[in-house]
């Protein structure tokens, strides 16, 4: 499925008050961000990952990062294209480590 197309089809899964979805999206967001952190860390304590359920909670990160997009009238596509411009600038300029949003 190209990226285009999944960011139209989560339209049809999108179940929260229009009103509420930044808020809803971010929250949902930094949850299931959470469960990944909570996959990843069960490595640490059990020395291992289950790789599946990892992979699922990291597609419902990104289910969250794509209607976020498309609430804010972006397509997915334009915001992964501008990342990645962000961070070649830094690389040519040799400010990828460090800190600060503008360097």
């Amino acid at each position: 499925m190209m990226l285009e197309d999944y960011q139209q089809w989560t339209r049809t899964t999108a179940i929260y008050p229009k009103e509420h979805a930044y808020d809803y999206l971010g929250l949902g967001l930094c949850s299931e961000a959470g469960e990944v952190a909570g996959k990843l860390k069960k490595r640490i304590r059990d020395g291992g990952v289950n790789v599946t359920d990892t992979i699922d909670e990291i597609g419902d990160v990104f289910w969250y990062l794509v209607r976020l997009c498309d609430e804010l009238n972006f397509s997915a596509q334009e915001v992964l294209s501008r990342n990645r411009d962000k961070l070649e600038s830094r690389k040519e300029r040799g400010v990828l480590g460090g800190s600060g949003d503008k360097r």
